[in-house]
Formats: structure tokens, C-alpha cells, sequence
């Protein structure tokens, strides 16, 4: 029998496995479509106008007891006596009666201008809008506010104007493009408060046309999601931390060191952990801004070793026995991988990395950094695009070189014949599912950046959203663990080993050949004996 337990389990067992993990398959897509939430929550919050005579740099507040001097038009005959830098625009984070809690993970914030269109004071092309911006918080109503970041930012300010411009279509609105804000990497604290104000003197904020209305519109992440994402990866992690060890154990039974294949599955099953753990917890009690960060660094070493993964493991089937077991004959396929990766990294670090000291800092914020964070997307994308051809060419090569195995089995006596056929359909199968699995991911993808919203059935809501992350999640690990399990060297190869040295020498001399090379000496499968050059006639 050969060594690995793809090759030794019974059918039935088969069967009875992928009805198992068809079922865990199952239940992480309904956990996110029925019982978790929308994954984020966007909430608009229409800036109060608060006048500040002295330009003081004190916190003025849009509502409670010390609420700031308001005006409510900038029509009002109030503001016409007031100077452009006598206004501070202030918004209260979250809305009266409500509270921001650790389960919302971190909180974006983007603006939207409201500007009325004026022959005398149109937007300027190209102009940039200048913007003193100011967050500060506090846990209770009764606190003083303490200044958590404070900084002086650019952002282009992209508007067109729908019809034509003229004097009968004063007073209509600009159409503008909502203008990135701010990033926080942690919800640590119970009250917010946004102060923005518009410097305005004879080279700052000139052609930005009449502002009469700013809104923020906050972002965050769901506390019913977080707390069912946190428990999904709470289970997963035990699970995928016990099969990786467990794996690792029966591979250091073997006589022989550990070929790449086998070393490929456990930095999988590495990665797989990794991405497992719940560091969510402890952010729970902790202000972690570098949680966003720490989160993306998690799924690039996952993505990456998956698709290192995928290479190794078509490309073993296929090489030379003299030609396997070397990492440097997927130097380029691997460095590919790695190039991408490391683009993707320079593009985080150069957003979320800045976000951990200036949370209003924008990539975007500058015609350079937004064509060169572009660019990257871009050749992210291109190098994806690349990968995949050449994956697709390699299972492609490796149903062709086991299709040319399989014209040899007919000469083999029909037991052995026959086995070989079922070794040869469970490979298939398996490779089918792997790519299954990467359509998958890709057609989840692109759903989740068109797909915001959710469906109604009847009586409940069907999280569309959610249960594509729960889904996608739970798939990766269900697929970790079947590589895992079912590429583990098998006991029954022992137990063959322990019956043969029982024998004498002239009746199992033949057999004892057979059973050495199958048992994982040349490599973990029967499939990846054969399926070298020097695999027997």
C-alpha cells in the first residue's frame, strides 16, 4: 500500500469525510448569512457650524450642555458678519444616545462638500482644499475632551456641475467626488469629536467655490460581525493548530526526511494558524491601532503560501525524479508570488503603515501618490493575472502526464490495475477541488466590491456580504485541513512494514521491494512516484 491516506482510506471513509467537511462547508456560509450582520455600517453625520470669534484652539462641541455658539445657514444675516476662519465645523461621534465600542474593530471617515454653484465664486480646475483637522475623545459625557490627533491636510477636490453654468443656476449644487479622511485602526473609546476647520487667506482654500455644508460619513465594523468573525476564528484555530502538529509528528516518523511537497503542506498548515489566531480579543480591552495593519499582514502570508503551495504541488507531479525536492526550479513562478506580495506590502505600509501616526493621512491625497498607488494595484493585478495563466498550464501538463501514465496500466494485473485507477481519480478529484477553490476566492472577490447590500427571504435577511467572508473563511480552512489529513503518511504503511519483516526472505524479497518504494520512500503519494520518469513500466 502507498503511504499517504488518500491512497489507503476506504471509499466510504472518503465519502464520509467529504460529507463532513460539505457540512462545516455549509454552516460557515449560513453563520455569516443568517446570524451575522452586515459586516460594516456607514453612518452620515451633518457637521454642526460652531463660531469660534477668537480662533481659540478649545474643542467646541455641536450639542450637550457646553454646546458651541451655533449658526445654521451660512444665509443668516449672523454670518454674513463673520470671517471664512471664524468657523469651525464640528461633528459628534456617534449620534446622541449612542455609544462607539471596541466590537466595531476600527472607523473610517470620508467628506462630502456641499457646494452652491456662484458665477462670482466657481470651483476652480485642479484646485486642492486645505483642512485643519482636529479628533479628539473621551469615555464618559461628563470628561473634558482629550486631543488624540491633530494635523494639517491637502486633498484634491474633484466637482462637476451638471448643467450650464449661468446666472439662472446659482444656488444648485455641485456634484463632488467624497473625499477620503481618516482611518482609525481602533475603537477604544466611547465619544469622539471630529473639529475641521478651512483656513482661508490669499493662497489657502481660494477657488473652492461657497461651501455651504460639510458631511462625514463614519464607516465601522459591525460588533454582531466582529463577534461572530472572532468566534469562527476561535474554533478554526485549535483545529487547524492540532491537524499542522499532528501532521508534522507522522512526517518525523518517517525513515526519510521530509520532501518539499511535505514540507509545502506544513508551511500551509504554518500560514493556516497564523491566519487563525484571535488576536481580536485581546484588541477588545487594548488600543491597537496597528490591528489593521497586523490583519493584512496575516492574510499576505496566507496568500502567498497558498499560491507558493499550488506551484509546488503541480509542479512535483511533473518534474524529473532527479529534478524534485528543489525549491530553485520555481524560482520564477515563486518570485512572481513574492514580487507581488511585496508590492501589495510597499502599498499598505505606505497607507495603513503612516495611519498608526497621522490617522488623516490619505495616499490618495496628491495626484503622485494616487497614480503611484494605481500603478501598484495595477501591476499587483498583472502579476495575479500571470500566476493564475500559469497555474492553469501546470494542472493542465499534469492530467496530461497522468493521462499518459494511464495508457500503461493495462498491462498491469488487474488488482494493481485497478488500484491505480482509484489512486489516479482521488488525484483528480483533489486538483478539481483546489481549483474550485481558487475560482471561488476570485468570484467572491469581485462580488464583495459590487455586492454591499443584502437580500430578504421571507422573514429573514440573507446577508449576502457576510456570508461570503464566513464562507470564503471557513472554505479556506476546511481545505487546509483536507490537504493536511489527507496527505499524512498512513499507518497502514507501518503496519505493512511490521507484517513483511515477519516473512521469510525468499518469499517476500519481490513484494518487499514494491512496498519500500510505495511506503513514502521516493516521495508522500503513489501519484508522485508514477508520475516522475523513473516511475516503474
Amino acid at each position: 500500500m502507498a503511504g499517504a491516506i488518500i491512497e489507503n482510506m476506504s471509499t466510504k471513509k472518503l465519502v464520509f469525510l467529504a460529507f463532513f467537511i460539505l457540512v462545516f462547508q455549509i454552516l460557515s456560509i449560513m453563520v455569516g448569512a443568517f446570524i451575522a450582520p452586515n459586516p460594516t455600517s456607514a453612518i452620515r453625520y451633518l457637521a454642526t457650524k460652531c463660531i469660534n470669534r477668537h480662533r481659540a484652539r478649545d474643542w467646541l462641541v455641536p450639542w450637550g450642555s457646553n454646546r458651541c455658539q451655533q449658526v445654521r445657514s451660512f444665509d443668516e444675516p449672523l454670518a454674513k458678519m463673520l470671517d471664512a476662519n471664524d468657523i469651525v465645523f464640528a461633528v459628534h461621534i456617534p449620534l446622541p444616545n449612542k455609544q462607539m465600542s471596541p466590537w466595531f474593530q476600527y472607523m473610517l471617515a470620508v467628506l462630502q462638500f456641499d457646494i452652491a454653484f456662484k458665477m462670482i465664486n466657481q470651483i476652480e480646475d485642479d484646485v486642492t482644499i486645505t483642512i485643519d483637522a482636529g479628533l479628539a475623545f473621551r469615555d464618559d459625557l461628563k470628561s473634558e475632551w482629550t486631543t488624540k490627533f491633530h494635523s494639517v491636510e491637502q486633498r484634491p477636490l474633484r466637482c462637476t456641475f451638471a448643467v450650464a453654468k449661468t446666472y439662472e443656476n446659482e444656488g444648485r449644487f455641485y456634484h463632488c467626488d467624497p473625499v477620503p479622511f481618516m482611518e482609525l485602526g481602533s475603537v477604544a473609546h466611547k465619544y469622539f469629536l471630529v473639529n475641521l476647520r478651512l483656513p482661508v487667506n490669499d493662497t489657502v482654500n481660494t477657488g473652492i467655490g461657497e461651501i455651504k455644508d460639510i458631511q462625514i460619513v463614519g464607516i465601522h465594523q459591525n460588533g454582531g460581525f466582529t463577534k461572530v468573525w472572532i468566534s469562527m476564528k476561535t474554533a478554526y484555530s485549535p483545529w487547524i493548530f492540532g491537524a499542522t502538529v499532528w501532521y508534522w509528528h507522522r512526517i518525523g516518523l518517517m525513515a526519510r526526511p521530509p520532501v518539499l511537497l511535505e514540507r509545502a503542506i506544513f508551511a500551509l498548515g504554518v500560514s493556516m494558524m497564523i491566519l487563525n489566531v484571535p488576536v481580536e480579543w485581546l484588541s477588545l480591552g487594548s488600543e491597537w491601532t496597528w490591528m489593521l495593519l497586523f490583519e493584512d499582514v496575516q492574510q499576505g502570508v496566507f496568500y502567498s503560501t497558498l499560491f507558493c503551495f499550488w506551484i509546488i504541488f503541480c509542479g512535483e507531479h511533473l518534474m524529473d525524479q532527479s529534478q524534485r525536492n528543489r525549491l530553485s526550479a520555481y524560482w520564477w513562478q515563486v518570485g512572481l508570488v513574492v514580487f507581488c506580495s511585496s508590492v501589495l506590502l510597499i502599498f499598505d505600509l505606505s497607507e495603513r503603515g503612516v495611519h498608526l501616526a497621522n490617522p488623516f493621512y490619505s495616499v490618495w491625497a496628491s495626484e503622485i501618490g494616487t497614480k503611484v498607488a494605481i500603478t501598484f494595484i495595477i501591476v499587483a493585478g498583472i502579476s495575479v493575472g500571470l500566476y493564475f495563466v500559469s497555474l492553469c498550464g501546470m494542472v493542465l501538463c499534469v492530467f496530461r502526464n497522468i493521462g499518459g501514465k494511464l495508457q500503461q496500466l493495462p498491462a498491469m494485473p488487474e488488482a494493481r490495475r485497478l488500484r491505480y485507477k482509484g489512486i489516479i481519480f482521488r488525484f483528480k478529484f483533489l486538483m478539481l477541488v483546489t481549483l474550485a477553490c481558487a475560482a471561488m476566492t476570485v468570484i467572491s472577490f469581485i462580488l464583495n466590491q459590487v455586492s454591499e447590500g443584502h437580500w430578504h427571504c421571507g422573514d429573514y435577511t440573507l446577508q449576502v456580504h457576510s456570508a461570503f467572508l464566513t464562507g470564503v473563511y471557513g472554505m479556506w480552512n476546511l481545505y487546509v485541513f483536507t490537504i493536511i489529513f489527507l496527505y499524512a503518511p498512513s499507518h497502514k504503511c507501518n503496519r505493512n512494514k511490521s507484517t513483511d519483516s515477519l516473512q521469510t526472505d525468499t518469499l517476500v524479497r519481490p513484494e518487499s521491494q514494491e512496498s519500500r518504494l510505495t511506503c513514502g520512500e521516493q516521495g508522500p503519494t503513489e501519484t508522485y512516484r508514477i508520475t516522475g520518469k523513473v516511475a516503474e513500466e
